[in-house]
């Protein structure tokens, strides 16, 4: 851990600012779990007014402390914070949480009060937590400086599952649901206002953190894109699952967002894309992102660890939830692969009316034949060649005179050699027997389509590990010298092809007699494009011909350029651009956005209608290798025209690859310079003759400060 996480997580000793004897106020709450928790380290009540707080010698300030703390808590009025900071920065304490609201959130006097608080840390190089945050807690150290009423009656155990969140109560509610389900918090951090330590580097800190297997994360907006995605990747290479919940997914969710932490929020669909590029799972309830989290920790501290594939065996004694789960297992994007033809003969045997096929519905007889519930389980899990098994238990866990006999049978049917397969079950029966099942190896749910669902995360978790580090060196590319302001298709053109984007062979000429020529050269109907910097949309102002023949070129180019001088009579005009009629393929969209929060971000997806009315597009942040651009392509629901439809071939979705991450390097490279980029359409040939980008346009913008 960094020195700034041992001091806010693991102090050995610390100063509450504002502490109370109540222990029931904000400043009082932390000491009080401090001294339940039996937390070994040195605490200083800091209070004015009082001799002793809750047993302990109080202090009048800071300054009267007998040593430099590792951290203080200030619970105290935001109108009390500034001086309370200062106190802390004269007396050079490492680090600091601010429990008080009042700040950024409450507008521009408020922005401008936590703008001095930070001013006057970062002065003294004092890290600050906060404003309007809940705090922190280590339970492996005892440690809790957090006023969450979660702790009240019961402190949490330790265990894998870190939580990091921006909004202080929906983590204790996270903290709570975990503890619920069984699950230890290795650590628990809730950012505020990030003034100063943001949820990116709180992120960090936990995919550091060894005592940290897996990650549940709440934000409402990013502030540092570069810290935030490389620690998305360091968790996709250290094999730590990361669930996310990110709120603002409408545009009224994401105006409540911006206001409650002054953070923006961004585009949604590109946090999204952005979340499944890095590999961590988005989770769309509170309910999936617990139900994952739990199957990550203990799929993870098991044996097996998380499924080497997507297979999945479904064993049941009714076929109406056999058949429910299969379903739910399939829009999870696993296997329901059948049982092998001598496995399912082998069970037919024993029992001639069983569905042996996947699901393995064994019927009520198991019930009262409990071997051949574990004769079923055993060949399932000894000649499936299944990646993950599951079970439907239903109420026989929770019955008196059924669940000792159940479990005995499951138990007996386990290989005798250790399994990699990974094992779960729905049930419905009392804690104890929950905790009884997951003593054995199996995740226990109590619904079909959470299992699914989270089995489905933990295979998603399972490809993104097993997926190689991008070499940096690959995503480089030299800066160009950019112009300063706009540029015509044909400059537009210019620059890209340096980046390695392909283009039709076309001729930029100066009047209709060039065009005439250059329709001639080229031996056949062209394209006929006015080009100038000022023209953006050139079909709005009659400044695109198409499929015209070399004879009627130079009668079309004048014409075109006689409407473009009523229609734009103050654009720049450079020319005429022509080009020969592209070959038959598959349209696409590409293009490059400047997202307020991820930075750029490029767009991809099929043209026509799946763009325009389907929105079937998805989005990579910037710069990418093209092993990622090749899973971008596979994103979108129309990938499958790319493959070939109707006894067409397969289109060059090599070629397409290249392109899109030749792009994203572009963009990456000239992030301060170019605002946005669009390639459309760009054209994919048949396999093995490539692409080309039949327009192109670069908005520079304005410069992002």
């Amino acid at each position: 851990m960094t020195r700034t996480l041992s001091a806010l997580l693991a102090p050995s000793s610390l100063a509450l600012v504002g502490a109370s004897d109540d222990a029931t106020r904000i400043g009082g709450r932390p000491l009080r779990y401090l001294r339940e928790a039996g937390f070994a380290g040195r605490i200083y009540p800091v209070n004015p007014k009082r001799d002793s707080v809750q047993g302990l010698p109080a202090y009048a300030d800071i300054a009267a402390l007998p040593e430099v703390p590792d951290t203080a808590i200030l619970a105290l009025p935001a109108s009390a914070t500034l001086s309370a900071v200062q106190a802390c920065a004269d007396r050079g304490v490492p680090t600091a949480t601010i429990f008080s609201a009042g700040f950024a959130e409450m507008g521009e006097e408020g922005r401008a009060l936590q703008s001095r608080i930070l001013a006057t840390a970062r002065e003294a190089g004092l890290r600050l937590l906060g404003p309007n945050c809940l705090g922190v807690f280590n339970p492996a150290a005892q440690y809790y400086g957090t006023f969450s009423v979660i702790l009240d009656g019961q402190l949490m155990q330790p265990g894998p599952v870190g939580v990091v969140s921006q909004s202080g109560a929906y983590g204790s509610h996270l903290a709570h649901l975990a503890r619920k389900r069984g699950l230890g918090i290795s650590k628990w951090v809730t950012t505020g206002n990030e003034a100063d330590i943001d949820l990116s580097e709180a992120l960090s800190w936990l995919v550091e953190d060894p005592q940290t297997r897996v990650i549940m994360a709440y934000a409402e907006g990013v502030q540092d894109r570069d810290r935030f995605i490389a620690a998305l990747e360091g968790a996709r290479q250290a094999g730590k699952p990361v669930v996310f919940m990110k709120t603002g997914r409408s545009s009224v969710g994401a105006e409540a967002a911006a206001s409650h932490t002054a953070a923006l929020a961004g585009s949604d669909a590109v946090f999204d894309a952005v979340l499944r590029q890095y590999g961590a799972y988005r989770a769309a309830t509170t309910a999936e992102q617990i139900d994952v989290a739990y199957a990550c920790a203990r799929s993870i501290d098991s044996a097996g660890g998380l499924p080497s594939g997507n297979r999945i065996g479904i064993f049941t004694m009714s076929g109406g939830f056999g058949i429910q789960l299969a379903d739910d297992s399939e829009a999870a994007g696993l296997d329901v692969s059948p049982m092998p033809e001598p496995a399912q003969a082998e069970l037919l045997k024993a029992l001639p009316f069983a569905a042996p096929r996947n699901p393995v519905d064994a019927t009520a007889q198991a019930v009262t034949d409990m071997g051949l519930l574990t004769q079923s389980v055993r060949a399932m899990l000894e000649q499936g060649g299944y990646d993950i098994f599951t079970a439907i238990l239903g109420t026989g866990p929770g019955s008196p005179t059924f669940s000792a006999k159940l479990r005995a049978a499951l138990q007996a049917a386990q290989p005798e050699q250790g399994s990699k397969i990974l094992r779960a079950l729905t049930m419905s029966a009392p804690d104890d027997a929950v905790r009884a099942y997951e003593d054995d190896g199996f995740l226990v749910y109590e619904d079909g389509s959470a299992l699914a669902n989270a089995l489905g995360a933990l295979v998603q978790f399972s490809s993104a590990f097993g997926r190689p580090a991008t070499d940096p060196a690959t995503l480089s590319m030299d800066q160009q010298d950019l112009p300063q302001g706009p540029v015509s298709e044909a400059g537009a053109k210019r620059l890209l092809a340096r980046a390695g984007i392909p283009f039709p062979p076309e001729h930029l000429v100066t009047d209709a007699a060039g065009a005439a020529q250059a329709a001639r050269d080229l031996g056949g109907p062209v394209v006929i494009k006015i080009a100038s910097p000022d023209i953006a949309h050139k079909t709005e102002v009659g400044g695109v011909a198409v499929n015209i023949p070399a004879d009627q070129a130079e009668a079309r180019a004048a014409r075109m350029l006689a409407d473009i001088a009523q229609a734009a009579p103050k654009a720049r005009i450079e020319g005429l651009l022509v080009a020969p009629m592209a070959p038959e393929g598959v349209e696409t969209i590409i293009g490059v956005s400047r997202d307020p929060v991820l930075g750029p971000v490029v767009m991809f997806g099929l043209g026509g209608v799946f763009v325009e009315v389907l929105r079937d597009v998805t989005f990579r942040a910037a710069p990418f290798d093209r092993a990622e651009a090749h899973r971008m392509i596979r994103d979108i629901r129309g990938y499958p025209m790319l493959e070939g439809v109707r006894g067409a071939g397969r289109a060059d979705v090599e070629a397409l690859a290249q392109l899109l991450s030749d792009l994203s390097r572009f963009a990456f490279a000239h992030r301060d310079q170019v605002a946005g980029i669009d390639l459309n359409p760009v054209r994919v040939l048949p396999e093995g003759q490539g692409v080309l980008a039949l327009d192109a346009l670069i908005d520079f913008g304005k410069d992002p400060a």
